[in-house]
């Protein structure tokens, strides 16, 4: 379907940060085990398919318990297989502190790995699914794909599917692969509340005290360049990125 609109493609403007931080390793939770769980022949299952369903912002984790509640409830592990809160760990500086935070890859979205929901795309009710023409194997998919969807819709918190009219838009096996990629590192991003061109003083060190501007970030040494003031003369001074703060 190479006409279709990638789902990913819409989310692209908060798609995560790509310079990594080296770190301690990051704690599993329950989405981080349950990804990890999954293997390369699972996640490409040609049988099965990845749609990001939007919810209200904060509602993710709450919307992800409660569709596995009702999967659990109805016995549809044949159908819907995994729900994940796509999150990365990531460092962060504030206050002279340093700090592991959870954030979330796509606020507003939760990651469901179900049956195609293809056969749908022309099927909005039961009776639709038994239009005359179609043969029982194929009623009995848009039968299915339809359950699923309104298991889905009908969770509360869940806003719809990112979709192309009234069909859910599955994601490429590149885009997948690409989120499963960012949960799976070892090694979070580092967050800091500073950026070049920016007034910090620094408070730790020979320096302390003085009140510089920021040049360089390095994210994977955890380092930051300022340049200070000494003797008029601006003098550029490399330092941890607990050693300043922003003014």
């Amino acid at each position: 379907m190479t006409d279709e609109p990638k789902a990913i493609t819409a989310l692209s403007d908060i798609g995560p940060d790509q310079k990594p931080k080296r770190a301690p390793r990051r704690r599993k939770d329950e989405d981080a085990l349950e990804q990890e769980q999954l293997t390369d022949e699972e996640i490409n299952d040609p049988t099965r398919r990845w749609y990001f369903v939007h919810t209200y912002s904060g509602h993710e984790n709450k919307v992800r318990n409660a569709i596995k509640a009702t999967v659990a409830k109805v016995d549809a592990s044949d159908k819907i297989f995994h729900v994940i809160v796509p999150t990365e760990d990531e460092i962060e500086i504030r206050d002279g502190q340093r700090r592991t935070v959870k954030r979330k890859l796509y606020p507003g979205y939760v990651l469901v790995q179900t049956i195609p929901l293809d056969a749908m795309k022309d099927a909005d009710t039961k009776a639709s699914a038994r239009e005359a023409g179609a043969d029982e194997n194929e009623a009995k998919k848009r039968q299915e794909a339809l359950a699923v969807w309104q298991l889905i819709r009908n969770t509360t918190g869940v806003t719809g599917f990112v979709s192309s009219g009234t069909a859910p838009v599955p994601l490429s096996k590149e885009e997948v692969n690409h989120i499963l990629r960012a949960m799976r590192m070892e090694q979070p991003r580092v967050r800091v509340a500073f950026q070049p061109g920016q007034s910090v003083r620094i408070v730790d060190g020979p320096f302390e005290d003085f009140v510089g501007t920021v040049d360089e970030i390095n994210t994977e040494k955890g380092r930051v360049k300022v340049i200070v003031n000494m003797f008029g003369r601006e003098t550029p001074v490399e330092l941890d990125f607990l050693q300043v703060e922003r003014v």
